[in-house]
């Protein structure tokens, strides 16, 4: 008994003593120095900013929270960083955040969060017109949640910087961001256990250009009409389930160097390339849609071992690009859908009798020799297509799928295969 009344006797004392209890609001109006406030303020206090427009540099060297009252406009005069935190716990909300300065080698941003500074909270922020939205480095938990960044669009793509830039962090939290006309939207490097869901990424170079970070999760994101749409590098332990990438000039959904990972019920649709897969083992790759793409799945650099099943093959102008020197298997407990399977399914199991063969040794040509295309209508290409099919030993090294399913799994393909979404 007596050591559970030291107990409580020890809580009160750390409550009465806790800062938040003495946390004082102060309040910052038009005319007045916000920069003036963060120095007076204490730990945990609340700067309380009134609706107008403020030309400051801001430094926030305490843990503390920047709340903006009706969007007021805080602009960095096309120079330097506008907000720089350096202590940890600091939470910035409710504020247009705008022209920071353009050197690339100073990594001007509208938020730079320097090493050390864990567990920083950006949330319902317009950032305009900045060089990076956010620079965030060395931090553990920083939450990025339902901001608004748009970069300095008049500038060059490769001179303008990311939108939100993630360096040697762990358990990130970048969530319902709408992220345009940056360099990449989400640039990660070294970053573990982190989440990135919600996010909308577009008119980038990328959507997502990562490397380099394990153990993350990918959901419910949409990058379209970039470059590129999610370009995930050197990765293993990864998530990448329920997000969607149209629209995108080279890819969709690029996978380089990843093993181990999950992509399941991904939509790809109206890529250069729905996947593009290079030299990514151990994957499990189902339930995806990959439809309306030039090329739908793009395999390349010794990427085997991969569990590919139950995926929608749709009206891609070819289904799958593979050069190899021996066929790759998928399909082997639950087949993928190809729209241009010409099969049967004489025990109506709902799979083909006959396996789903990707390519053929005219594709195989075609690739080689781009020129051949010319000749796509030809009587003798034709011929040497079907003569590829009656005769296994004129076909080249393929895509194989043991049990093509005869039905798409996605019943709402239809709206992906529309011109306009």
């Amino acid at each position: 008994m007596n050591l559970q009344i030291a107990r409580n006797i020890a809580t009160v004392l750390f409550l009465l003593c806790s800062p938040s209890l003495y946390a004082k609001e102060w309040q910052v109006k038009p005319g007045q120095s916000i920069a003036s406030a963060v120095q007076a303020a204490g730990p945990g206090d609340v700067i309380a900013v009134e609706r107008g427009y403020y030309e400051e540099h801001l430094l926030i060297d305490k843990p503390l929270t920047l709340r903006g009252l009706k969007r007021p406009t805080l602009s960095g005069s096309n120079r330097d960083d506008v907000i720089r935190v350096k202590a940890e716990d600091v939470v910035i909300e409710g504020f247009i955040i705008r022209d920071s300065g353009k050197d690339l080698t100073a990594q001007n941003a509208g938020i730079y969060i320097e090493p050390g500074a864990h567990r920083a909270i950006i949330q319902n922020n317009d950032l305009a017109y900045n060089l990076f939205g956010i620079w965030i480095e060395t931090v553990d938990g920083v939450q990025v949640i339902n901001n608004l960044i748009t970069g300095k669009r008049d500038l060059r793509s490769a001179d303008r910087g990311n939108g939100i830039q993630l360096y040697n962090t762990t358990n990130a939290r970048i969530i319902d961001n709408n992220i345009s006309f940056c360099r990449d939207a989400i640039y990660v490097d070294i970053s573990n256990y982190a989440v990135f869901r919600g996010n909308k990424l577009h008119h980038l170079r990328y959507g997502t250009h990562y490397m380099n970070s394990h153990n993350n999760l990918w959901e419910n994101n949409e990058s379209y009409l970039n470059r590129g749409g999610l370009a995930l590098m050197m990765v293993r332990n990864q998530i990448v389930r329920n997000n969607i990438a149209w629209g995108n000039t080279d890819h969709g959904i690029l996978l380089r160097t990843m093993q181990d990972s999950t992509l399941e019920n991904n939509v790809v649709a109206r890529n250069g390339k729905g996947f593009f897969i290079y030299d990514a083992e151990y994957n499990t790759i189902k339930d995806n849609l990959v439809i309306n793409n030039r090329i739908g799945l793009h395999l390349w650099a010794g990427s085997i071992n991969n569990n590919v099943e139950g995926n929608d093959f749709i009206h891609n102008q070819n289904q799958v690009r593979y050069v190899a020197a021996r066929d790759e298997l998928w399909g082997k407990k639950r087949g993928n859908y190809w729209s241009n399977y010409v099969g049967w399914d004489r025990d109506a199991n709902g799979y083909g009798d006959v396996p789903y063969v990707a390519n053929d040794v005219v594709d195989r040509l075609i690739w080689q020799y781009p020129y051949i295309k010319l000749l796509m209508s030809s009587p003798a290409v034709q011929t040497l297509h079907m003569i590829a099919r009656q005769f296994p030993l004129l076909r080249s090294p393929s895509i194989i799928d043991l049990k093509p399913n005869m039905q798409p799994y996605h019943s709402d393909w239809g709206r992906w295969f529309e011109k306009d979404n």
